[in-house]
């Protein structure tokens, strides 16, 4: 465990037990421009081969933006590879984090889970100091959240876990009593519950074993399971009990912004509706943060619409298209694309 790691959550611990720091009163949902960064991840062989003249370092997929978007806020994307003091300085003009899914592995240095820790902590250290800051983690960054929780990398605080199919949410007894689901409507909660629309695409999972292992469950409180094909119970839906911070184990982004016919994702009134309630609570999260830029001209310097995606559904990829980062050209040693992890 790195030791600004296990020092932060001492500090945590301790702070969690003597009562200080976050107050029990949120701050109002009052800011109308909330700007969400979404953590980009390394580039796949698959990808790679799409693209290997530009031999890009980053991505996020488009379906991420669409879904911040759709819930009234605009999109800076993070990178990664960067020092601590970039995501730090990045975060005091943000109003929240999304950490989204994907195929990257969190071994590899420099890359997404890296760039997720130095963000996971300096976002502690902000709500401690009376900062409100969100971060929602879907599928992977969900995981990520978890592990980074955890306080270790090796061994990943998490098991093997096989779900390629949509399912709906089997909530917990009080999860009404959540932040994330307290003002949820009951038509919603009754689609969730009973239809299978929640998308699923990983072979890891967080369990309750994985909380109690840590002992975590001070921390951390789940508020919806599923079970993977095999019967295993996995934890579908988290929030933390003091810090706003959140996680699915599902893709809500898919349902309205992904295609690809032979993943099956579901596209109904229904799917659509009760999907969109994840992005627009986050969101709403996150308009609780004042954190602002300079100015218009500094907060367009970092938008998205700096960049373009490119339509990657075409070209056989999963998603429908994509925002690539960083270009670093032909590689002197084109040995070092087999580095790249695959999707």
């Amino acid at each position: 465990m790195p030791r600004q790691v296990a020092l932060l959550l001492f500090v945590v611990s301790f702070l969690h037990c003597e009562g200080a720091a976050v107050k029990d009163e949120l701050p109002a949902a009052d800011n109308e421009r909330p700007i969400v960064g979404i953590l980009s991840q390394e580039q796949s062989l698959y990808l790679h081969s799409k693209y290997p003249e530009e031999n890009y370092t980053s991505y996020i997929a488009a379906s991420y933006v669409k879904h911040v978007e759709a819930a009234g806020a605009r999109v800076v994307p993070i990178l990664i590879g960067k020092q601590r003091e970039y995501y730090r300085e990045l975060m005091k003009k943000l109003n929240g984090v999304l950490f989204p899914g994907g195929a990257t592995y969190f071994n590899q240095s420099n890359g997404y889970a890296d760039a997720g820790q130095h963000i996971y902590e300096i976002a502690i250290e902000m709500n401690l100091a009376g900062e409100y800051f969100p971060i929602f983690g879907t599928c992977l960054g969900f995981e990520l959240l978890i592990i980074l929780a955890s306080g270790q990398r090796e061994p990943e605080n998490r098991v093997r876990c096989y779900s390629y199919t949509n399912l709906p949410l089997d909530f917990t007894s009080d999860f009404r009593s959540s932040k994330m689901f307290s003002g949820t409507t009951k038509d919603i909660i009754d689609i969730l519950s009973s239809e299978n629309v929640t998308v699923n695409a990983h072979q890891f999972c967080i369990v309750d074993q994985n909380l109690e292992a840590f002992n975590l469950t001070d921390d951390w409180r789940v508020t919806s399971y599923s079970d993977d094909k095999h019967g295993v119970q996995f934890i579908a839906s988290i929030e933390h009990r003091r810090f706003p911070f959140y996680g699915v184990q599902f893709h809500p982004e898919k349902i309205s912004y992904e295609w690809k016919l032979s993943k099956q994702y579901p596209h109904s009134l229904n799917a659509i509706k009760s999907n969109r309630h994840f992005m627009d609570f986050f969101v709403n999260e996150c308009r609780r943060s004042l954190h602002t830029f300079g100015n218009v001209e500094e907060e367009n310097r970092y938008a998205i619409y700096n960049y373009e995606a490119k339509f990657t559904g075409v070209l056989g990829s999963q998603h429908h298209d994509i925002y690539f980062f960083e270009p670093r050209g032909i590689p002197k040693d084109q040995n070092s694309i087999s580095n790249i992890n695959k999707r």
